[in-house]
């Protein structure tokens, strides 16, 4: 009994590496009220971004003084998940403190 061979014609395709481009980041941003006390800033800052007690008095602050303050850089999730945290530990201790998320301005 004989062997049969199949020859079957394949068509090479140069294939390129796709390039993904990096993620959209957003800024987290604390903005200033008349209200929220400065010590529960802090706390908030501590809990929910992971900052150390004298970089969380920095950017409270900075929110203090100017207003608004960057608290992280994030991708689009883990920012609108940080600002629910936020809004959430806030309203949970009869706060107004108000958090948000932008897009990243561009660099010059």
């Amino acid at each position: 009994m004989g062997t049969q061979v199949v020859r079957t014609n394949s068509t090479e395709t140069e294939r390129k590496p796709a390039r993904l481009a990096p993620p959209p980041m957003y800024q987290v941003v604390l903005l200033n009220d008349d209200y929220t006390p400065m010590d529960f800033v802090i706390v908030v800052v501590q809990h929910v971004f992971g900052k150390s007690l004298e970089e969380a008095s920095r950017i409270m602050l900075k929110v203090h003084h100017e207003g608004r303050g960057v608290v992280g850089v994030y991708t689009r999730d883990i920012a609108a998940t940080r600002v629910e945290s936020v809004i959430q530990l806030a309203r949970m201790n009869q706060h107004p403190l108000q958090c948000i998320m932008e897009p990243v301005p561009p660099a010059d």
